[in-house]
């Protein structure tokens, strides 16, 4: 690295920690969104298992029953 570069690069800063109130929030809305990614997960699982069930049903038809 050349020296007139050191200057445009930007420095990391370091994250301060959370106090007990900010952590509890940020737990929270994590929490939140994890439930809502498990929910979206089930609801497309079960819609999957319910479009199965219709292919089977309608690929096994009992003849004559």
């Amino acid at each position: 690295m050349r020296f007139f570069e050191f200057n445009t690069i930007k420095t990391i800063k370091p994250i301060k920690p959370l106090n007990p109130q900010q952590a509890r929030v940020a737990s929270l809305k994590r929490n939140a969104d994890n439930a809502k990614k498990a929910y979206k997960a089930e609801k497309s699982r079960q819609k999957i298992a319910s479009a199965q069930q219709q292919i089977f049903n309608a690929t096994h038809k009992k003849i004559g029953a």
